[in-house]
Formats: C-alpha cells, sequence, structure tokens
C-alpha cells in the first residue's frame, strides 16, 4: 500500500482560503448574547476577530470567562460554516472526486487549521472516506497549535500509524506544517494563490487534485 496522502480542507476541498469573517462575526454576537455580556464597540470588534490576546483581555474586563467565550464562538461559527455550505453560499472544488479515487489506491486524511467541528461536519458532507480527519480543538491552546505547526498533522500520523506520505494543501503554512512533520508536500494552485510563488520546500507543484492520480 502507498505511503498515506493528508489533505487540508479550505482551499482544497472548499472553495476560497478559510472561513469568511462575517461567520466569526455573527458566532461572537451570539456567544456574547448569550453570556449576557454588553461589550463597547471596540471591545465588540475585537472578539469578532481571533486574536486571542485581545479576545482573554475583554473577556476579563467583560467578567465572562475567555475559555468559554471562545469555546461558544468555535462552535457558533462551526454552524455558521455548516449552514454556508448546505445553502451552497460556499462551495467545493469540483475536482475532490480525485481523493475518492485515490482512496481505493491509499489511505487518505483530512487535516486542517479549520475547527475539528466542521472538520467532521466536511467530511461527512462530501462522502469521503477518510481514514483520519483532524482539525482544531475549541480552545485557545488548540487556535495556537494551528498550522504552520505540525501538531495536528502529527497527531493524524500517529493515528495511522504512519511517519511518511504526502500533504496536499494550498498555503505556504501548509508546505510548512507538512515538512516539519516529515512529510513531502503538494502545494496546489487555486485561484486564491496563482500569483504566490512556489514554496521552496513545496516536493510537488499541482495544477488540480486530478493530478495526483496520475502520480500515486
Amino acid at each position: 500500500m502507498p505511503q498515506p496522502i493528508l489533505f487540508d480542507m479550505d482551499g482544497v476541498l472548499l472553495e476560497g482560503p478559510g472561513t469568511h469573517p462575517q461567520v466569526y462575526a455573527d458566532a461572537a454576537d451570539v456567544a456574547l448574547t448569550e453570556l449576557e455580556a454588553d461589550p463597547t464597540p471596540t471591545q465588540r470588534a475585537d472578539l469578532r476577530r481571533n486574536d486571542l490576546e485581545n479576545v482573554a483581555d475583554h473577556c476579563e474586563a467583560l467578567d465572562i470567562d475567555p475559555a468559554r467565550f471562545w469555546e461558544l464562538k468555535e462552535r457558533y461559527a462551526s454552524q455558521g460554516t455548516h449552514e454556508r455550505l448546505r445553502s451552497g453560499e460556499r462551495g467545493l472544488y469540483d475536482d475532490i472526486d480525485a481523493i475518492e479515487a485515490l482512496a481505493e489506491r491509499t489511505t487518505i486524511g483530512l487535516v486542517t487549521n479549520n475547527r475539528h467541528e466542521t472538520a467532521e461536519f466536511v467530511a461527512d458532507y462530501v462522502g469521503i472516506d477518510f481514514e483520519v480527519v483532524r482539525g482544531r480543538d475549541p480552545t485557545f491552546e488548540g487556535y495556537r497549535r494551528r498550522k504552520p505547526e505540525p501538531d495536528y498533522i502529527e497527531e493524524a500520523l500517529d493515528q495511522l500509524g504512519s511517519s511518511e506520505g504526502l500533504y496536499v494543501g494550498d498555503s505556504i503554512k501548509d508546505v510548512t506544517a507538512g515538512r516539519a512533520a516529515g512529510l513531502e508536500t503538494a502545494f496546489l494552485r487555486r485561484s486564491h494563490n496563482r500569483d504566490l510563488d512556489r514554496p521552496a520546500e513545496a516536493t510537488l507543484e499541482l495544477e488540480s487534485l486530478a493530478a495526483l492520480t496520475d502520480i500515486v
């Protein structure tokens, strides 16, 4: 059996490089309402963003538990993302069928900086049988462990009982994290990264996921 192939999610399966900022803004507002907090406009603006230091400071000033706010914000952001997918507001790339074809030849996994709840939803939504699915934990520490840190890729490899393979992503941080985890890396071209130089550490450069079926 060939070595496993792990895939990033945003910009690889899901159209666009990441979660829309309005999703986080709406999630923060719902979380603040649930916690009965009344932030100033500046506090609200900062809490809508994912700046951990500002989030912690503002939560303490508002006398709400920062960890609880963050957990709620992550949960509601996942719900918002899932609804955008169901409604078609955010789409899938039309070459992800190649991942299904690859699943018949080797082990595949999904490892993303996005929330773990959303990673599991997407795996089910696209109907691809990933052997391992790993997204970020809904905690401050979970957010800090995102790529370019290799932590989540390494955890996925541990679950697969492997130390080798290929990581496919659309950003420099994907390549950095994959290499730090000891993997070969593939830099996937999409419309949002078309003008970027190929990362120096990338093993492969792909114009589409379909190109992988000719390699594996």
